[in-house]
């Protein structure tokens, strides 16, 4: 009985250590019944950080990576989800191919357009530096948009599902900024099409204005005669315009391909949306690998 006493004076204490408030005794039934429910809660939240670290440990097995205790050991996150950047020309597919990698991997599909917006919006330091460039009607800068990205990357869904960048860096400054800010990828994937195939694949694009679903007048037209008088062409999808960005593009992505050689794979995007898929995903498995 004395035991038992002396050893509820010491828990007593060692709580009242780490409160600011004094921990009352309470009756001997009323703790009994406190117990068993904190021993409840106890295994339960045991449980399900045992299943989480087991469904992470196999995720990160099965693609080479180390384990996710080993990972936050040194607290770098490095390696604990795919860090993936696809480039291509303007409908060399990479928007098909996104969605598919983002299905199979889980990773967080990111565009400059859609950070810069979602950093204006969250009203973040760089966000409002974007914001007085985009107010002004002016090129938001390179150092700005490192820092969006650099900020969205750093977010948990980034660090713990991976990431897919879609279409960025676009210039060699950008990569080389990209890197000295410490951002690295696994995998550089690169869609390569002809222009003349990408010539084409522009200028036949129409878009239904009620449902913003896209057609091409050659490879998948509409077959509601409706659908078809309702269709709409983009302003800059003519020949002239697109051969204007295919030139900015080839400008810059020689270089850009350089920054990334040791894990830059090119696939044939001429190919039907499947097989270009299946390329992709060989590729990224062996890299990660």
């Amino acid at each position: 009985m004395m035991k038992s006493v002396l050893s509820i004076a010491l828990l007593l204490a060692s709580a009242n250590a780490f409160t600011t408030q004094p921990v009352a005794l309470a009756p001997a039934s009323t703790r009994a019944i406190h117990s068993t429910q904190q021993r409840s809660i106890v295994v339960l939240n045991a449980s399900k950080n045992k299943q989480k670290i087991a469904s992470r440990t196999k995720w990160a097995e099965t693609r080479g990576y180390g384990t996710p205790d080993s990972d936050a050991s040194d607290g770098s996150g490095a390696g604990s989800a795919p860090k993936l950047i696809i480039a291509g020309a303007p409908a060399s597919g990479k928007g098909t191919q996104c969605e598919i990698i983002k299905e199979k991997y889980g990773v967080v599909h990111l565009s400059t357009g859609d950070m810069l917006r979602a950093a204006v919006a969250a009203g973040t330091d760089v966000g409002k530096q974007a914001k007085d460039f985009m107010d002004a009607g002016k090129l938001v800068p390179d150092e700005v948009i490192i820092g969006v990205v650099k900020d969205r990357l750093d977010e948990s869904d980034c660090v713990e599902s991976g990431w897919l960048l879609d279409g960025f860096p676009r210039t060699p400054a950008q990569a080389e900024a990209l890197a000295d800010a410490g951002v690295t990828a696994d995998c550089f994937i690169f869609l390569n099409v002809p222009d003349e195939v990408l010539v084409e694949r522009v200028v036949g694009r129409r878009t239904d204005p009620e449902t913003g679903k896209i057609y091409h007048m050659t490879f998948s037209p509409p077959t509601d005669e409706d659908i078809l008088a309702r269709l709409e062409q983009r302003s800059d999808d003519t020949e002239e315009k697109v051969k204007v960005r295919l030139e900015q593009f080839h400008a810059n992505v020689d270089a850009v391909k350089g920054s990334y050689t040791d894990i830059s794979v090119e696939v044939d995007g001429t190919q039907k949306p499947e097989e270009v898929s299946a390329t992709v995903m060989k590729s990224i498995e062996s890299v990660l690998a």
